[in-house]
């Protein structure tokens, strides 16, 4: 692999700004284990930080016409974009809280589907539901399982799958949303 003075990410921005896939496939393979790393750094936590370096790729590909090199360099923007997204899945993940047995209870919770009305609606609900999945295409339907029953994170299916993380987070992405239409 040619040395990071070899390799113009500046061009390669520019080409992302004019739809070359493959200048974005050349970035990440590039800089992707660095970025990543920075990520982990912030986040300390690797299935976040694979998700912060696929959203950060993702604002490059949509956002590489905003970069001004007089402002910087190439390579230095997408290391700020990647700290922004690692930053802000910190700061969201701090807004999380978590919710114990004792807490439930404390509040009156007394069933974990509040406002439901019986076990038949559930039932029926679930059978909408198998007949939604069996809809979906292989790939999506195996990756929500995956992701939801399973409890597998997106990277961990990625590699079950063979296939890469952005992909496997888009079928996700796309199968959730054609199971919500379906539900309806």
């Amino acid at each position: 692999m040619p040395t990071t003075a070899d390799f113009d990410y500046e061009a390669a921005l520019h080409a992302c700004a004019r739809g070359d896939r493959h200048a974005l496939r050349r970035l990440y393979d590039r800089e992707s284990p660095r970025l990543l790393g920075v990520a982990l750094r912030i986040v300390r936590q690797r299935p976040m930080a694979e998700d912060v370096v696929h959203d950060a790729f993702v604002n490059i590909w949509t956002r590489a016409s905003s970069f001004d090199a007089t402002r910087g360099s190439a390579r230095g923007w997408m290391y700020t974009v990647v700290r922004h997204e690692a930053l802000d899945a910190v700061r969201l993940g701090a807004r999380e809280v978590a919710v114990d047995e004792d807490a439930i209870d404390a509040i009156g919770i007394d069933t974990p589907y509040p406002g439901m009305q019986d076990a038949f609606e559930l039932r029926q609900d679930l059978g909408r539901l198998q007949h939604c999945l069996t809809q979906l295409d292989a790939a999506k339907r195996n990756s929500i399982l995956y992701a939801y029953v399973d409890g597998f994170s997106h990277s961990e299916i990625a590699e079950r799958l063979k296939s890469p993380l952005g992909t496997v987070k888009a079928w996700i992405k796309r199968g959730l949303s054609a199971l919500r239409e379906c539900m309806v």
